[in-house]
Parts: C-alpha cells; structure tokens; sequence
C-alpha cells in the first residue's frame, strides 16, 4: 500500500500549489481521501476530505481559497491551494480511510484515524 504526495513547495503569499496524492495497493474507490497538515509545535489538523462519490469537507479556514478533487480512473486526489497565506504553512499529508465517512470530533473537525498514510509533503509560504 501507497500513498505518495507530490506538488509542495515555496511560495509567496496569495500564491498557489497543487498537491497531489497518487495510490496504489487498495481500492481506491473503497476508500475516502483526506489531506491533514501539521506545522511545528502543532497537532495534526484536518484540511479536506472527498468520499468515492466526491461529497467533500474542508475545515473553516481554508473554505473558498482549497478544493479538493479525486480521480478514480488515476487513483490520484488532489487539493488545489490558492491564496495561500503563512498560517497555511505546514507538511500537507494525504491519508486514506476505509468507508464513505470520515469521523468528525465534537468541533467538526476531522479525526486523524486512517487506514494509510503518506510521507508527507512540505508547504511554505512567505509572507
């Protein structure tokens, strides 16, 4: 099983990235995708997640500026990210879970329970 992220790098505030996430080993369409992002000295948050039938998720902060998006022909997702700032700095990882709903705590924020996990890519943003 594999995930493997691709696409960070730096960039200027109100710049753009586009992530991607490209797996192998399991069904990708058995499975929803999630980009999680942890900059130093922070917990893992959750940014977006897309189900098989691309119902989607995105936490309050990156609403209007990210969007993600899946190819189950390629076994690739994606998260466009555009006007990006500094806070957005962080390693982006690609995570995959079992089923059609990813788990929401009490804040509606994802939970960081995946089957598969990526390396992680690193995002940073000057301002």
């Amino acid at each position: 099983v594999q995930l493997v992220e691709s696409g960070g790098g730096v960039v200027q505030a109100g710049g753009s990235l586009r992530l991607s996430c490209a797996a192998a080993g399991f069904t990708f369409d058995d499975y929803s995708i999630g980009w999680f992002r942890q900059a130093p000295g922070k917990e893992r948050e959750g940014v977006a997640c897309i189900n098989s039938e691309g119902i989607t998720y995105y936490t309050d902060s990156v609403k209007g500026r990210f969007t993600i998006s899946r190819d189950n022909v390629k076994y690739t997702a994606y998260l466009q990210m555009n006007n990006l700032q500094p806070e957005d700095t962080a390693v982006y990882y690609c995570a995959a879970r079992y089923g059609s709903r990813w788990p929401e705590d009490g804040r509606g924020n994802l939970m960081a329970f995946a089957q598969h996990w990526g390396q992680g890519t690193q995002v940073a943003v000057s301002s």
